[in-house]
């Protein structure tokens, strides 16, 4: 099993592969969602991320590409449906499912979280309402650290107007985050305007340089398999804990 980690964050935690599980054909191994494959293999492979992230409690939600947040005080079984999570608890692991979108994680002095950014969550302000709990928890901007995991980058996200359009008319600046691609088309950098809106909140970022859909071998990636027409894949975890 692979995982990856930042020098700028100082809690247990990791940016997961697909490698390592015991998922067998299209979510080959480490697949941690739930929204399809075999459930016990699910539950197997997220015991198996628990055991190196060194937790008895790794949570999950019912990502839906929105903006809540959920403030997390005790373990539970059944996550709800939000986009991110925040928690002064120490014992909590905190997942974040993904499989092209940008996985956020947070830390700063005993507050941590994390967040799915696809684009329509990032424009809607998913990444500043997870910062705004971490306030509610104490945390101040001059000591939250954020890392953008692995994710798609620009050169393999080439995008149309229905996505390019929303994102400029809220934020015109946003424009240096696409290049020209096919007519009609650009490349948009998502985990630069991510991390674009971590700043404008004072925070600084950093970017692990892993794409999703170019490293087959280490990523799951939603748009490789819509390009291949197949009929599913997995998603990698990323896991921040107190």
């Amino acid at each position: 099993m692979i995982y990856y980690t930042a020098s700028t964050l100082t809690p247990r935690h990791g940016f997961f592969t697909r490698n390592g599980g015991v998922s067998t054909g299209y979510y080959e191994s480490l697949n941690c969602s739930f929204s399809s494959d075999d459930p016990e293999n699910v539950r197997a492979n997220r015991a198996i991320v628990a055991a190196a992230m060194e937790t008895e409690n790794l949570l999950g939600l019912k990502q839906v590409h929105g903006t809540k947040v959920i403030t997390v005080t005790e373990p539970w079984a059944d996550g709800p449906q939000a986009d991110a999570m925040v928690t002064a608890t120490p014992g909590l692991a905190l997942g974040i499912i993904t499989a092209d979108c940008v996985p956020v994680l947070l830390a700063a002095d005993g507050v941590i979280g994390a967040a799915h950014a696809g684009w329509r969550g990032a424009l809607a302000g998913i990444l500043e309402e997870t910062v705004a709990a971490m306030h509610a928890l104490g945390a101040l901007n001059d000591n939250i650290k954020a890392v953008i995991g692995p994710c798609i980058h620009q050169d393999s996200y080439e995008v149309r107007a229905d996505l390019r359009d929303p994102i400029l008319a809220a934020t015109p600046e946003a424009e240096l985050f696409f290049s020209p691609g096919r007519p009609d088309h650009w490349h948009f950098n998502l985990p630069g305007y991510c991390s674009a809106r971590l700043y404008a909140l004072g925070i600084t970022t950093e970017i692990l340089p892993h794409d999703t859909f170019a490293e087959e071998p280490e990523f799951f990636s939603h748009r490789r398999r819509t390009l291949r027409a197949e009929p599913a894949t997995g998603h990698q975890i990323s896991v921040i804990t107190l």
